[in-house]
C-alpha cells in the first residue's frame, strides 16, 4: 500500500469511525510509520490522542491489533469505547470468564477481531504469546511504555520482558508510546524494547488548558485541600495523598462536609475498587481521593481538578498525574501542596530502596528537580516543559506565578547565621529547636550551648520566618534532615554551597507566601475559570443539558460510563448547531458512523423535543 493511499485510509478510518475529520499534532506522522510496517516511538502529551495512533493503524493492516497495557481499568474502558464505536476489540485479563475467554480465542481464531488488549503479565507467561505468534498480526502497541524504565516514575518490571516481542514478531511493527518521558528515559525504552532503529516522534509538552499552582504546606494539609475542594463544588476531581491512611482520612472529611468523596487504594477490596471506579466514572461530580494506585489512563475527560495532598516523586509523575485534568481540552487545574518534610521523606525513602547507586542518584535528582519546579520563581509550565527538553518554551501567563508574581528577598545573611547555628549544634536537633536556638528561647538551655555565638542571634525575626527560611534552606540543598526513626534531625547539607553562602558568592531568596485572604480569593478566581462547558444562550444551554440527561439514562442502561457515549465537547456542538438530520448531525465532531447507527435517530428526537 503507497504512503499516501495508506493515509488516505486512516483518514478515511478517522472520520468514519471516531468522527474527526483531520489528524492532530503528530498523529499523522506516528501512523504512517506503522502503517508503512516500520517500529516506531510516541511520545505525545496526556488528551493528545495516544490510542489513536495504534487503533487506527489496527483497522487499516490486515491481521490483529495487540495491545499491551498495564491496568485492567485501561484496558476496560478503551474496550468499552471501541465497541460503543461498532470495533471489534477485545481484553484478556483476570476479570475475564472461562467463557469469555473462550469466546474472545474463538474470534481470534476466525479473524474476525481488530485488536486485543491484554496485560505484560498476561501476555509473556503462560502460552498466551504463543498462541498469538502463530496468528497474522497487524502491530504491536506498548502503551504507558514509561513503565519499562527504572528511569522513569512508574517502573514495572514486568515491563523488561516485552523486548522479547522482537523475536517473536519480527516482521510486526511495534509502536511504543506514553505521555511522559525524558531523553533518558527514552533512550532506556529504546534500549528495553529493542527499538534501537525505530523513528522517534516528541510533541510539544505543552497544556495550555491546564492552570498550574503550588503552595507550601502551612498548617495541616487536610484543612487545605477541604477548602480547596469546598471552593470546587460539582466539579469532578481527583485528590492524591502519600499514604492509604491519608486517603481514608482525608476522604471521610471531604464527605463530611458534602463532598461526593470516596478514596481508592490498593489496600481495598478488589469489588471496593471497581465499584468506587464506576462511582467516579459515571457521576459528574465525584471527588476521588487515591493514592497513586489510581489514575493511569483513566479517560474520563471532564475531570476539572487535581490537588497533590503529598507530592509525587518526580516531574515526570507530576505531569503524568495532574495531566488527568482537563483531558476534554478545557480549562483544568493542578494544585500541589509540598512542605520541606516532603522532600526530606522522598529522599529517604529513595535511600531505602534496594537498587543500584546509579538508579539512586538519578532518583535523587528527579526528586530535587520537581522541588525546585514547585518552590520556584519562574512559570511553572515553563520549568516542565524545559524538563523535558522544549528549551524555547514561553511562559503560560496563566500560573499562579504568572499571574501572581511572589515577591522575594534577599535572605543571604539569616542564611548565614541559620546555617551557623545548625554547625554550632552539630547536627543533634530539629527544626524546632535550632529555630528556639535562634530566638534564644532554648527550655532548659544548657551553659556550653547560651555561650554558643549564634544563641539568640536571630532574636530580631519570628518564629515563622525562621521556619520559613530553613525549608527554603532544605530546598535548596544548603541543609538536609536525617530521619533519625522519624524524629528528623537538621544537619548541613552540601559542603561546597554552604561555603559559596557563608563568601556571599551565592544569593538565598525566600519567598512570601499568599495571606490566606489571597488564597480564597485566588481559589473563587480559578473556580471560574474552570467551569463546565459554557453554552452561549439559554436555549444553548438547556438542549446541552437534556442532552447530559438522554445520554446519563443510555449509560445506566449499558453500565458504561458517560463519556463512553458521547464527550460534553460533542454535546455541546449539537446543542450550538442542532442539526435537523442524520447527514448534519454525523459531521459534528465525535460523531463517527457508528454512533450516529446506534444514536442518531434518538439524539435527534432530543433537539427537536427542545426545539420544539
Amino acid at each position: 500500500m503507497a504512503f499516501d493511499s495508506a493515509l488516505d485510509s486512516a483518514r478515511e478510518v478517522l472520520r468514519r469511525i471516531f468522527g474527526h475529520q483531520e489528524f492532530r499534532g503528530l498523529q499523522a506522522g506516528v501512523i504512517g510509520e506503522v502503517l508503512a510496517g516500520r517500529s516506531a516511538m510516541a511520545v505525545l502529551p496526556t488528551g493528545g490522542g495516544k490510542s489513536l495512533c495504534y487503533q487506527i493503524p489496527a483497522l487499516v493492516r490486515p491481521g490483529l491489533g495487540l495491545v499491551v497495557s498495564p491496568l485492567i481499568a485501561l484496558m476496560a474502558d478503551q474496550v468499552a469505547g471501541l465497541q460503543q464505536l461498532g470495533v471489534a476489540a477485545a481484553r484478556l485479563d483476570s476479570n475475564a470468564t472461562s467463557d469469555e475467554r473462550q469466546a474472545t480465542w474463538r474470534r481470534i481464531g476466525e479473524g474476525t477481531l481488530d485488536l486485543l488488549y491484554v496485560s505484560p503479565e498476561g501476555l509473556m507467561a503462560g502460552a498466551m504469546l504463543e498462541r498469538l505468534s502463530s496468528r497474522p498480526l497487524a502491530l504491536v502497541a506498548i502503551d504507558e511504555a514509561h513503565c519499562v524504565s527504572q528511569w522513569g516514575h512508574d517502573f514495572r518490571p514486568e515491563y523488561r520482558s516485552l523486548g522479547r516481542l522482537a523475536d517473536v514478531f519480527p516482521s510486526v511493527p511495534r509502536l511504543a508510546v506514553t505521555a511522559t518521558a525524558d531523553a533518558r528515559t527514552r533512550d532506556d525504552i529504546r534500549a528495553e524494547l529493542r527499538l534501537q532503529g525505530a523513528a522517534e516522534f516528541v510533541d510539544s509538552f505543552a497544556r495550555p488548558e491546564l492552570q498550574l499552582q503550588a503552595e507550601r504546606k502551612s498548617g495541616g494539609a487536610h484543612a487545605r485541600v477541604q477548602q480547596l475542594v469546598q471552593a470546587r463544588p460539582d466539579r469532578a476531581g481527583v485528590v492524591y495523598a502519600g499514604s492509604r491512611k491519608a486517603t481514608e482520612e482525608l476522604a471521610d472529611r471531604l464527605a463530611g462536609v458534602g463532598a461526593p468523596a470516596l478514596a481508592y487504594h490498593a489496600g481495598l477490596d478488589k469489588r471496593v475498587r471497581e465499584d468506587r471506579l464506576k462511582r467516579f466514572l459515571d457521576e459528574d461530580g465525584a471527588v476521588m481521593v487515591a493514592t497513586i494506585a489510581f489514575g493511569m489512563g483513566i479517560d474520563k475527560p471532564d475531570v476539572r481538578y487535581v490537588i497533590h495532598a503529598d507530592p509525587p516523586a518526580s516531574v515526570e509523575a507530576y505531569w503524568q498525574e495532574v495531566g488527568r485534568a482537563g483531558r476534554d481540552g478545557q480549562p483544568a487545574e493542578g494544585i500541589t501542596l509540598y512542605g520541606a518534610s516532603d522532600l526530606a521523606w522522598a529522599l529517604r525513602r529513595i535511600d531505602e530502596r534496594e537498587v543500584s547507586a546509579e538508579v539512586k542518584q538519578v532518583q535523587v535528582r528527579k526528586a530535587r528537580q520537581l522541588y525546585a519546579m514547585l518552590d520556584g520563581l519562574n512559570c511553572r509550565a515553563v520549568a516542565v516543559r524545559r524538563y523535558f527538553g522544549e528549551e524555547a518554551a514561553g511562559a503560560c501567563g496563566q500560573c499562579d506565578l504568572c499571574t501572581s508574581p511572589p515577591e522575594a528577598h534577599d535572605a543571604t545573611k539569616p542564611a548565614q547565621m541559620a546555617l551557623s547555628a545548625v554547625h554550632r549544634l552539630g547536627g543533634r536537633f530539629g527544626r524546632g529547636r535550632v529555630v528556639d536556638h535562634l530566638l534564644g528561647k532554648t527550655r532548659d538551655v544548657q551553659p556550653s550551648e547560651a555561650q554558643l555565638s549564634t544563641f539568640g542571634v536571630g532574636a530580631d525575626r519570628s518564629a515563622v520566618e525562621w521556619r520559613a527560611l530553613l525549608d527554603q534552606l532544605l530546598f535548596d540543598g544548603l541543609l538536609r534532615e536525617d530521619p533519625n526513626d522519624g524524629r528528623p534531625l537538621v544537619a548541613l547539607g552540601d559542603p561546597a554551597a554552604v561555603r559559596e553562602v557563608y563568601r556571599g558568592e551565592r544569593k538565598v531568596e525566600v519567598r512570601a507566601p499568599a495571606p490566606p485572604r489571597e488564597r480564597v480569593r485566588r481559589d473563587r478566581q480559578d473556580y471560574e475559570k474552570t467551569g463546565p462547558l459554557a453554552a452561549e444562550s439559554p436555549q444553548t444551554n438547556g438542549l446541552f443539558e437534556a442532552l447530559r440527561a438522554w445520554r446519563k439514562g443510555q449509560a445506566q442502561l449499558q453500565s458504561v460510563p458517560p463519556y463512553v457515549i458521547f464527550h460534553d465537547k460533542t454535546l455541546l456542538e449539537i446543542a450550538q448547531t442542532r442539526p435537523a438530520d442524520l447527514a448534519r448531525l454525523g459531521a459534528v465532531s465525535g460523531v463517527g458512523q457508528g454512533k450516529l447507527d446506534r444514536y442518531g435517530t434518538a439524539v435527534l428526537e432530543v433537539v427537536r423535543g427542545a426545539t420544539g
